[in-house]
């Protein structure tokens, strides 16, 4: 066979095979554009094969040389689901650190072990679900209800921290825009408005909403994914808003989506999602042929689930055009050759990537990292950091969880290291451990046995509670007290565990408690009972390092909420109401236990009045304390006499590494385009000529302020 070598931009020398070559067909033909592989491909496929091709599940077909392929998998904190990989924090851990820098680190890191995989995958025969290189990561979705139990995998409560992550791991998991081939493809979910509940999501009607909190709240992380990181998937939600399943409205893949915004990639449903039309559910198609027909001609060119193997019998029966067909599957087909997964390995650099990254030490570092920098210090009366030669009483069910630490949506890891195990190995016989409690319910046998003489002789105790992924989730058959389908009924701790503490609480010992959790847990009575609290998330493989690094002083903490951590259930409105008053610290009118962007250090900072000018916003930060550590200095905007608008919004922020009595001037970017609300008059979000009012703190809660005129 004749090839012709060529040089392809950075990727250096690529062998391609020649388009006169014999066999060769022009869909086969690396020289030509991905369209004009894909219109000769989409000629050549009879209905049937079009129709399995828009399917997750994509068969392969062998007469044409169309390998076998499966759109889902995940990677929601490190590859997912698919063996052994790097199992980093959950991605609340990881907008705790607010560093999107760090971030896009990691997601690059979980795209070379998909990508390793992958080849391996490959390599061996037919590649499985789980095992391709379409991610359907990150979850967007404004964690607006610390009950859903699925905000875990979020990114928090804010619209801009949201997508300033989102954006960064869009980035890591698909490469440089400057490639031939993308190294994977990320999706952004799920589009739009959804965030729990979990038990009514295949029929619930979200119609209530205002169209401010449509574009100020829900909205802009999805318009910055597709119109900033160029990501390459859309997965829309079950749900219907305004009347219509989200898969098959016209209003958000539409109107939105494509002609506003200019998206021009592919959009997926959630699995299942198609068959939510029926009726029985949403009952907005009579029969699954106008199912599929709905979701194609709304926009959705690929299927999680089973409805489009009836698209040909659609077509025939006239709901839909082949060129519907036509229009969704060329999309696919030009996303699969992005990936390389037409062409040979000896041309797609991607695949040079070796299996020795999987589970690799540089990797096992940043998930150290993420968990270091993510884990945040709630409350401190100065028992933190431990001393040297301190006797610990270790307690409570996640004191030994490995597997509470993983999240959900994971991998698995080659080792995990405990909080148990971390302290054991740096107290040796100054170390008592007992679980004592359990989560939810009494324990029993020797599990709830406690040596209170171990316990009286202890100079503190460390109390590791909360709850675990396997009670908040995605939609699960959890039937305990307090939960509910994977939601939870209560934010409050668990009264097993709540009691527990109460007990050593009234026997005079000093406590250190730290909260594994997806969320937001109401530690009232806990911030009362203990000397200091640490918000410890489901920290993955190294989490429990992390956690007694920040015990012992070993690390500064520097961690800060991406959510409001309220003080009790009566602080939250009705689970079911999607409006945005009254929730989050941009609408929360009440006292907050602990404000969003909240997070102490063993250090003190001072942060100056900001002054803006040019498109900076430039602050004065000092380290007051006497050791090194870190501040994330945060600007929040309120444009004056909004009355219906929210107190305070998140605009920028930056990490500050400062040595003890070091100032430095600090310059973040906050350009006029930054100043956009929403604008009643027009209808529309723009930058309204006015004053704002520009604050900058170390918090939601703690900030000084400047008056800024916009013309």
């Amino acid at each position: 066979m004749k090839r012709t070598i060529i040089a392809i931009g950075a990727c250096g020398l690529a062998l391609l095979m020649s388009a006169q070559s014999a066999g060769v067909l022009p869909y086969q033909n690396p020289a030509l554009t991905f369209e004009e592989r894909a219109d000769d491909l989409l000629s050549r496929l009879t209905l049937e094969e079009k129709a399995s091709l828009m399917m997750d599940a994509s068969p392969a077909i062998p007469r044409l040389g169309i390998p076998q392929w499966h759109w889902w998998s995940e990677a929601l904190h490190g590859v997912g689901r698919n063996g052994t990989a790097t199992v980093y924090p959950i991605t609340m851990q990881m907008a705790s650190t607010f560093d999107d820098g760090l971030v896009e680190r990691i997601f690059s890191a979980v795209s070379d072990e998909g990508r390793a995989k992958n080849t391996e995958a490959r390599r061996l025969g037919k590649p499985e679900r789980n095992q391709c290189l379409s991610f359907w990561t990150p979850n967007i979705n404004i964690f607006r209800d610390p009950r859903w139990g699925r905000g875990q995998e979020t990114y928090g409560e804010d619209p801009y921290l949201t997508a300033r992550m989102g954006t960064a791991v869009v980035r890591g998991l698909q490469g440089p825009d400057s490639t031939k081939y993308r190294k994977a493809y990320a999706c952004a979910k799920h589009y739009a408005v959804h965030s729990g509940p979990e038990w009514n999501r295949h029929t619930f009607n979200v119609n209530d909403i205002s169209d401010r909190d449509l574009w100020e709240t829900y909205l802009p992380a999805f318009e910055a994914l597709v119109k900033e990181a160029g990501v390459r998937e859309v997965m829309c939600a079950y749900q219907r808003y305004n009347d219509r399943p989200c898969c098959g409205s016209d209003e958000l893949l539409r109107r939105i989506l494509r002609d506003k915004w200019g998206y021009r990639h592919l959009v997926v449903s959630d699995c299942g999602a198609i068959s939510d039309f029926l009726p029985g559910k949403h009952g907005t198609s009579a029969d699954p042929q106008a199912a599929a027909a709905d979701a194609v001609l709304t926009g959705t060119d690929l299927e999680c689930g089973g409805e489009y193997r009836h698209i040909p019998e659609a077509v025939k029966r006239g709901d839909l055009d082949e060129a519907d067909v036509d229009r969704a599957l060329r999309r696919l087909l030009i996303g699969r050759m992005e990936l390389g997964d037409f062409d040979p390995d000896s041309i797609v650099p991607w695949t040079s990537i070796p299996s020795s990254v999987i589970a690799s030490f540089p990797h096992k570092m940043l998930a150290l990292e993420a968990a270091r920098k993510g884990a945040v210090l709630l409350q401190n009366d100065g028992l933190l950091p431990l001393g040297n030669g301190v006797r610990v009483a270790l307690l409570g069910p996640a004191a030994d969880d490995s597997v509470a630490m993983w999240g959900n949506y994971n991998g698995f890891p080659t080792h995990t290291v405990t909080l148990r195990e971390a302290f054991a190995n740096r107290l040796g016989a100054n170390l008592y451990y007992a679980k004592g409690v359990d989560y939810v319910k009494p324990l029993e046998g020797p599990d709830a046995d406690v040596d209170m003489g171990r316990v009286m002789d202890a100079d503190v105790v460390v109390f590791a509670g909360g709850i675990t992924p396997a009670l908040e989730g995605e939609e699960m058959p959890v039937d305990l007290p307090g939960f509910y389908r994977g939601d939870r009924q209560t934010i409050e701790l668990p009264a097993v565990q709540r009691d527990f503490i109460r007990k050593l609480h009234e026997a005079g010992k000093k406590i250190v408690m730290v909260n594994s959790s997806g969320s937001a847990v109401a530690l009232t009575p806990e911030s009362e009972a203990c000397g200091a609290l640490i918000q410890g998330w489901y920290g993955g493989e190294l989490g429990g390092e992390a956690i007694a690094e920040i015990i012992f002083g070993e690390v500064n903490p520097s961690g800060k909420l991406p959510v409001t951590f309220y003080r009790s259930d009566a602080d939250l409105p009705d689970f079911e109401d999607y409006g945005m008053r009254g929730r989050t610290y941009r609408y929360f009118q009440g006292d907050a236990l602990y404000p969003f962007g909240h997070g102490l250090s063993y250090t003190a900072f001072s942060i100056g009045k900001p002054s803006w000018r040019d498109g900076k916003v430039t602050v004065e930060v000092a380290n007051t304390g006497d050791r090194a550590g870190e501040e994330v200095v945060q600007v929040y905007l309120r444009r004056d006499g909004d009355i219906a608008g929210p107190a305070k919004s998140l605009r920028a922020f930056k990490r500050v590494s400062l040595l003890p009595g070091e100032k430095k001037l600090v310059s973040l970017d906050m350009p006029r385009s930054r100043f956009e609300t929403w604008d009643p008059d027009t209808r529309s979000m723009r930058v309204i000529p006015g004053t704002y009012t520009v604050m900058a703190g170390p918090s939601s809660a703690s900030l000084r302020s400047t008056t800024v005129k916009i013309k």
